[in-house]
């Protein structure tokens, strides 16, 4: 039976984590146990739930309780359910809800390196990735492409930050992905079988289209930060360094936008052939 409650106080504690609360207190890295994600729409929120994850509340426009939010309120057992009409919602969070619905829940139990990188063929490594929205469309564009799996640098943004969430559709609970340490990160992965490959514009690089990187079996497609790329170091790390030609005199593509052509060429093809 869901636990309907109109709200009447803004200041409610109980609406903290919806209106008060920045992404690092909803992270808590002095207990990681109670750490917090805010899932937003139903069918982010329902990809949550497939993989596991734990509400602890909802916030959702009152006229969705008996529409399109029925099916995951009815998921969530009895946790708290906080409404409003729409403009009161504004007002609370300070911005318009996507979908009118918000839920609150437990941060899964991380993965390890190892985990997300055991039966893959094709991974991605996020070095310093920052923008939380780049992080969001780089794991949509991986779940669509078939990669298997991600890895991110300590500088990277949190997969779970609720802009992340957001425009990666949910796809951060689809693909498997963990945090890896930056210093001997990449080496691991080559002992692990990887054939590491930079995406980088630099004078030696392999174009992306060569048919020696797809014959690789395993790969791992190394992007770097919006700004200065990749480490000189890291490019120097790499096994191949790659290229994706550009034309008009257009220096790069923005990493997201990268990440996509990247996944498509050299993705896990024996899946993308499936009719």
């Amino acid at each position: 039976m869901p636990n309907i409650i109109e709200i009447t106080d803004f200041g409610a504690p109980q609406l903290d984590v919806y209106a008060r609360l920045s992404e690092g207190q909803l992270l808590n890295r002095h207990e990681p146990e109670e750490g917090m994600f805010i899932a937003e729409s139903p069918k982010v929120i329902g990809r949550a739930l497939d993989a596991g994850c734990v509400p602890v509340s909802i916030l959702l426009e009152k006229k969705h309780v008996e529409g399109q939010g029925k099916e995951i309120i009815s998921r969530c057992g009895d946790i708290p359910v906080y409404t409003a009409a729409f403009d009161v919602l504004t007002h609370l969070t300070g911005f318009k809800l996507t979908r009118g619905m918000l839920c609150a829940m437990r941060r899964p139990e991380l993965k390890t390196v190892p985990e997300v990188c055991r039966g893959a063929r094709r991974i991605a490594v996020l070095e310093n990735v920052m923008n939380p929205t780049n992080v969001g469309a780089i794991f949509r564009s991986a779940a669509a492409l078939n990669m298997d799996g991600i890895l991110l640098t300590p500088g990277s943004s949190n997969p779970l930050y609720r802009r992340a969430i957001r425009v990666s559709m949910g796809t951060v609970f689809q693909i498997p992905w963990a945090f890896m340490e930056e210093e001997n990160g990449l080496k691991g992965l080559q002992e692990a079988g990887f054939t590491t490959v930079a995406m980088a514009l630099t004078e030696d690089s392999v174009r992306i289209d060569s048919p020696q990187l797809m014959r690789e079996e395993k790969l791992a497609i190394v992007l770097g930060t919006e700004g200065d790329g990749l480490a000189p170091g890291t490019i120097a790390g790499c096994d191949y360094t790659v290229r994706i030609p550009m034309a008009h005199g257009v220096d790069s593509l923005n990493v997201a936008a990268a990440s996509a052509v990247a996944f498509w060429q050299l993705g896990n093809r024996q899946q993308q052939d499936m009719p």
